[in-house]
């Protein structure tokens, strides 16, 4: 088949959502943020915005998705820490597993920062077992006024 009508196919499937995305547009502020298909199905003609709105409902309404985004945005993070907060704050279990996944995604250099002395509190941490490291965060969050007293600056 001709290449060129292969390209226009190609886009015109991308433009009618035929297609799924796992990661914001090239130039977006946070373009290294990416996400498992599997888990999250975008499809492609979906803003940004609305793409981050998703995720962020799927985080709050299952947390544990939270470990199949890679360099989450700080939306994505204070919708998983209110679930953590939460959780701490009620005794309702289970709020090991999320700050083990605060810490998997702050092993990451790329992620931005929503509270300040988080990345140093996980890197302090590196060479724990990933229990005692996630007891660390949470000690840490308990410890700090609110999750949500951050004012997001762009990047």
């Amino acid at each position: 088949m001709n290449p060129l009508i292969l390209k226009w196919l190609r886009k015109l499937s991308y433009m009618l959502g035929f297609e799924t995305v796992s990661s914001f547009p090239p130039g977006h502020p946070y373009e290294r943020t990416r996400w498992n298909g599997a888990y999250f199905d975008i499809a492609s003609y979906v803003k940004p915005d609305e793409i981050e709105h998703r995720l962020c409902e799927a985080i709050t309404n299952t947390p544990l998705v939270f470990g199949q985004i890679d360099n989450p945005t700080p939306r994505m993070q204070r919708a998983l820490l209110a679930v953590l907060e939460e959780r701490m704050r009620h005794n309702r279990g289970r709020a090991t597993e999320l700050a083990v996944q605060l810490v998997h995604a702050y092993d990451s250099a790329h992620i931005t920062e929503v509270i300040p002395g988080l990345r140093a509190q996980v890197a302090g941490t590196r060479h724990d077992d990933i229990g005692e490291r996630a007891r660390s965060v949470m000690a840490f969050l308990a410890s700090t006024q609110s999750p949500f007293d951050v004012i997001d600056m762009p990047v």
